[in-house]
């Protein structure tokens, strides 16, 4: 988030990790404005549909707010589909002038498959079993990948292992995570 506005409230860290049809989405609690700490247990992973569709987002908490409240429309109006969802939404979200402004990052996953969008107009599925977004995502990406390769952890685990990690390196990453799992 280097280059943000010092009044905008800023900083976290997501992390999602597969393993066949089980998905675990992890996300500290921090949130900064400017150099302080204003909050430490902030949920950036929220379930939705019902749960069939976890999300997670980085940014602007009031514009996050806003998107994944549209993308839950969007999910719905394509009838749970995750990628039609998320390329209406990213539609929706690079031509309305007021979404357009919004200034987040999100990660959602099904149990098929995780995609980061963003209001660049970009859905990308990343590759491997762990993606990232936020200003710990190095950290926790680089942390996931490697307790994936070392472990056999369950997703949730590593999830959880890897935001802890990032904690203790990048200072707008807490250690107060929210967890949420597909495939119990």
């Amino acid at each position: 988030m280097e280059g943000a506005h010092p009044l905008t409230f800023q900083g976290t860290t997501i992390v999602c990790v597969r393993s066949g049809t089980r998905v675990a989405m992890a996300g500290d609690g921090q949130v900064t404005l400017g150099s302080q700490i204003i909050k430490s247990g902030a949920r950036k992973v929220r379930p939705l549909l019902g749960g069939k569709v976890l999300t997670g987002f980085a940014g602007s908490t009031a514009d996050a707010m806003t998107l994944l409240e549209r993308f839950e429309n969007c999910l719905e109006q394509e009838k749970g589909d995750l990628m039609k969802g998320a390329v209406k939404l990213v539609r929706e979200w690079r031509m309305d002038k007021a979404l357009r402004r919004l200034e987040a990052m999100m990660l959602a996953a099904d149990r098929g498959m995780t995609l980061l969008l963003s209001g660049a107009g970009d859905i990308l599925e990343p590759e491997g079993d762990v993606a990232s977004i936020g200003s710990g995502s190095g950290y926790a990406l680089a942390a996931g990948r490697a307790l994936r390769e070392a472990t056999d952890w369950p997703p949730e685990k590593i999830a959880r292992r890897a935001i802890e990690l990032a904690s203790e390196i990048c200072i707008y990453t807490d250690n107060k995570v929210t967890l949420e799992v597909l495939g119990e």
